[in-house]
């Protein structure tokens, strides 16, 4: 059986392959797995979901897979998925569930889970959970008195808002934002946290109807935010994807500020108030050589991960650093949270502005970004061909000749028999070239 946990989950066509029936056999066996660890007590899980119809569905599922194994759940309803995070954490629960595919379009759905202490779950817990699963073990029933029972958590969106507004650097008055919500799981609780860190807020994508979540709008798709930006006359605007966890920018003229000029920004921040620990920032492979030069010029480090959100959080767990990300605007705080959370990402970026008093477009403009071309080779066997010594060399002369000015990644894609063949250069012209050149090695293999 194929392994059923991603980078970041269960995630699938809702009703397709990602069925009530697996949701169900997951939440059991993740609440099994946590009463094998600690039988000292009755596991407690917090679940919550984005607005997306198919979640109506998958809660109950998930919600009777927990009960059925034993736990008492507290139902969250629609929030973002760091505010469950966060509500684990703060409640004190076992386990955290969340029901989202995060910007994928409305049909999808998935199962995110976190650890007590809102922590995402290590590769063996998954392991476990999934070999229960693949085992049909996930659906061992309790019976009587231990059959798990379910409340509803009525001070979510006050108690996550809160926690966001303490974590807050600095006041917003007099900073206008518009916040695109995707239709999406911050719907409601992204424009109350900017409000009452006192900026005045104008709303596009803010009505969810559980069917437009993600359709045409938010992180993935920036021109209705960035008509917006320009309409109104506001200093900047914040798009958001489904559940949250990430936003990306766009300027006072409609420009997008995309993750790297993020992290950035905000590597700059948290230095020049000394909370930028070991003058270290984490960031994946995908980050541009741009993100590189700034962070080197401005005399800040930068740990490398693998793609993937969990890469980012595991180094900086490993080496108790403050700030990460991701290009996307996956950006995570770890004095403040567990896992990335574009509102708190969004409430830094707009500090930045009101403290410095320069608009979105300067402070983004530390990170100059070079061209990129990224060529996606179909191949038989991707890692063989990523490996071959033809590929290799080709893939060290392109990078000489590149020098400092550019820099070549070649990647085996995670999911596909394709190698990604991504070059940065100098000029657009170069970056096409030496693409192009290296994508027929690899072609030819």
């Amino acid at each position: 059986m194929a392994r059923l946990f991603g980078t970041d989950g269960v995630r699938g066509l809702a009703n397709g392959d990602l069925t009530p029936e697996l949701a169900l056999a997951l939440a059991a066996a993740a609440a099994r797995v946590l009463v094998a660890h600690d039988a000292s007590h009755r596991p407690v899980a917090v679940v919550g979901r984005d607005p997306r119809a198919s979640g109506e569905m998958l809660e109950a599922a998930v919600v009777a897979g927990l009960t059925s194994a034993g736990a008492d759940v507290l139902l969250a309803g629609v929030v973002p998925t760091p505010a469950v995070a966060f509500l684990t954490a703060s409640y004190g629960a076992d386990l955290g569930v969340v029901l989202s595919a995060s910007h994928n379009p409305m049909p999808d759905n998935g199962v995110k889970l976190f650890a007590a202490g809102g922590l995402k779950l290590p590769d063996a817990i998954e392991a476990e959970i999934e070999a229960l699963v693949d085992a049909g073990r996930g659906a061992e029933r309790v019976t009587g008195a231990a059959i798990g029972r379910v409340h509803v958590a009525d001070d979510v969106l006050e108690r996550y808002g809160a926690h966001l507004l303490g974590a807050q650097p600095t006041r917003l008055d007099g900073l206008h934002v518009v916040v695109d919500c995707a239709n999406g799981a911050a719907s409601q609780v992204a424009p109350e946290v900017y409000r009452g860190a006192g900026a005045q807020v104008t709303c596009i994508a803010a009505e969810p109807d559980g069917l437009n979540i993600n359709d045409g709008v938010g992180s993935t798709h920036l021109g209705n935010i960035a008509d917006a930006v320009r309409r109104t006359g506001a200093h900047l605007g914040i798009a958001h994807d489904g559940d949250a966890d990430r936003c990306l920018a766009v300027d006072a003229a409609g420009n997008v500020v995309d993750g790297d000029q993020l992290l950035a920004l905000c590597a700059l921040a948290l230095r020049d108030v000394s909370a930028l620990r070991d003058d270290t920032v984490v960031a994946t492979v995908m980050s541009n050589l741009g993100f590189h030069h700034a962070m080197r010029d401005a005399g800040i480090e930068v740990l490398t991960t693998a793609v993937g959100d969990r890469y980012v959080l595991e180094a900086l767990r490993a080496k108790d650093l403050s700030l990460g990300g991701e290009q996307s605007g996956h950006i995570v705080f770890t004095d403040a949270a567990t896992t990335g959370d574009g509102l708190l990402t969004a409430l830094h970026v707009m500090a930045r502005v009101v403290s410095t008093g320069a608009p979105l477009a300067d402070l983004a403009a530390v990170v100059q970004r070079l061209p990129q071309t990224m060529i996606n080779v179909k191949v038989s066997d991707r890692d063989t061909v990523a490996g071959a010594p033809s590929v290799q060399q080709a893939v060290v002369a392109a990078q000489t000749e590149l020098g400092d000015d550019g820099r070549v990644l070649l990647r085996p894609s995670g999911t596909e028999q394709l190698v990604r063949v991504m070059v940065e250069a100098a000029s657009q012209e170069h970056a096409d070239d030496v693409a192009n050149r290296l994508a027929a090695v690899v072609g030819a293999v």
